[in-house]
């Protein structure tokens, strides 16, 4: 192993130009890759949609004092900019909306349709949003400040810096929906399903989040100070940079607060807490090395012994060196596969969700026993990915996916001799 390697050593110079070229080869096949994917996956996601944007009425900046004012079809409507504040939009379908800068300030949109709505900088002020339906809509930087969400729907939704302070989320659906950088505080959270969801660097003080579904829920440099994870599922969750203080922890399982910030208060004893501050101190605690060789006034066989020694300790390090990269290149390779499977395993899960959404839209459905064995494949896939440790063990995600995809085929195949 080691000539090998000190050949690979001696030959790295002569080899550089090669290695410079096969990386750029590399990288250009890599992002071929990526866009093969994601161009595929952006029409999928385009002949999801019920309509297409802008298909709809165009009433862009227009004011609206009652509900009748309103075209009965709102589905795509272009609403930029309109105001509709305090209207009653019960029940509305306002799905594919683009509702961009719209202020909906305590309007009522209890059992209204926004999926795949674009309502980023809206304002829903005091809004109800009781059971809204709001699958990947867009809600980057609205306004949501003592919203009314219970029982609300926000699947692979973007609420990116969104302000939703002191709302009241109970039961919402978050699974999977981006909340990074969003405004929390003091919001009610209590029940909610939330698995996957990414709250990184969210602020979230005195959030109440009670029996909440937080499987591989990301927390990020988020500020949970005084938050309330009384019954919380918090397995897989990731914590790393989170302020905690004063958070409660009672009851809540599979807590692992490794690389928190803060003290939590009520943890579990079978919880797994490694602070960021208590690492860093024990690492600067560490007693340095006191054994310096003395001088001996230069008598050979002293420096030769020296000598020997430091020879001897350059040795150690370049072999440990050596090994350390090695374990180093094997965990990123494991981290890229791991990540990338990760992704293949949410694609499925979105690919299964717009399936759904098409069959209640069209009013069909699917043999029973291939949509069974669909979302049967993805408790696998997802199961396997939690259970890996190594890029071999990740195959079985992948079956599971692939094992998937073909019963989703099926059903899809069987819905359109349904619907002909």
């Amino acid at each position: 192993m080691f000539p090998l390697e000190a050949l690979v050593r001696r030959i790295t110079p002569r080899v550089t130009p090669l290695f410079v070229a096969l990386l750029a080869v590399l990288i250009t096949v890599l992002v071929g890759i990526v866009l093969a994917i994601m161009l595929p996956a952006s029409a999928a996601e385009s002949a999801a949609r019920p309509c297409a944007v802008g298909s709809g009425p165009n009433l862009s900046g227009k004011r609206f004092t009652r509900v009748e004012q309103l075209p009965a079809n709102l589905r795509c409507a272009t609403l930029t900019n309109a105001k509709l504040d305090e209207l009653d939009l019960t029940q509305r379908d306002l799905t594919g909306a683009v509702l961009r800068g719209a202020s909906l300030k305590e309007a009522d949109l209890t059992q209204a349709h926004l999926e795949y709505a674009d309502l980023r900088g809206a304002d829903l002020t005091s809004a109800d949003l009781g059971q809204l339906e709001a699958k990947q809509a867009d809600l980057r930087g609205a306004i949501l400040i003592d919203a009314e969400a219970g029982q609300a729907e926000f699947p692979h939704a973007d609420l990116s810096k969104a302000v939703l302070a002191r709302a009241v989320l109970t039961q919402a659906t978050f699974t999977n929906a981006k909340l990074v950088g969003a405004d929390l505080n003091q919001a009610t959270m209590g029940q909610i399903k939330a698995r996957t969801a990414n709250f990184s660097q969210a602020k979230m003080k005195d959030v109440k989040l009670g029996q909440a579904q937080l499987q591989h829920t990301v927390f990020k440099d988020a500020d949970l100070t005084g938050a309330t994870f009384t019954q919380a599922e918090l397995q897989g969750a990731d914590f790393t940079g989170a302020i905690i203080t004063s958070a409660s922890f009672i009851q809540a399982s599979d807590v692992n607060l490794t690389g928190a910030r803060g003290e939590g208060s009520n943890v579990p004893s079978d919880a797994i807490v490694a602070p960021a501050e208590e690492t860093q101190a024990a690492e600067d605690e560490r007693p340095a090395s006191t054994d310096t060789p003395r001088s001996s006034g230069g008598i050979s066989p002293a420096l030769m012994v020296v000598l020997v020694s430091a020879f001897g300790l350059s040795m150690t390090l370049l072999i440990w060196g050596l090994s350390s990269g090695r374990r180093k290149r094997s965990h990123a390779t494991f981290a890229m596969a791991r990540h990338a499977a990760e992704e293949d395993v949410t694609r499925f899960g979105e690919e299964i969700d717009t399936l759904d959404f098409e069959m209640k839209v069209k009013a069909v459905s699917g043999p029973s026993h291939d949509w069974r064995a669909a979302l049967d494949a993805y408790e696998a896939a997802k199961q396997a990915l939690m259970l890996a440790r190594t890029p071999g063990e990740l195959h079985a995600a992948a079956a599971a996916v692939h094992h998937g995809r073909l019963a989703l085929h099926r059903v899809r195949a069987s819905m359109g001799r349904t619907y002909s």
